[in-house]
């Protein structure tokens, strides 16, 4: 009886040990052995009070934020609907009206 983890997306327990990868033979996934389970771990992202933002949320923004590379300024309680969540630094991809599109950090943010 094998002590490797059974794949992650197909539930397998067919799976074997290809260096520091763990191959599933009958879908194909591969995935780190280091990290057992972290093939479609979502990703928590919380705003400035510590409530779960998801797509499609509308936040208050909770600072005046300086646009970069321009005299703007998103002003304290500028509301923005349908945000959209992102990997890396700023983690909100949205549109603001008469800004555009911009990024925003979810510190910077409250659920509405």
């Amino acid at each position: 009886m094998s002590t490797l983890p059974p794949c992650p997306q197909c539930a397998s327990v067919y799976t074997y040990e290809d260096g520091a990868q763990l191959v599933c033979p009958e879908c194909g996934h591969e995935w780190s052995a280091e990290a057992p389970g972290s093939g479609d771990d979502e990703r928590v992202i919380k705003d400035a009070n510590g409530n779960l933002l998801q797509d499609g949320d509308t936040v208050t923004v909770i600072k005046d934020l300086k646009v970069k590379g321009s005299s703007l300024v998103v002003k304290v309680g500028t509301k923005v609907k349908n945000i959209r969540l992102v990997d890396g630094d700023h983690d909100i991809d949205c549109k603001i009206d008469g800004i555009g599109a911009m990024k925003l950090k979810s510190e910077f943010v409250r659920k509405a």
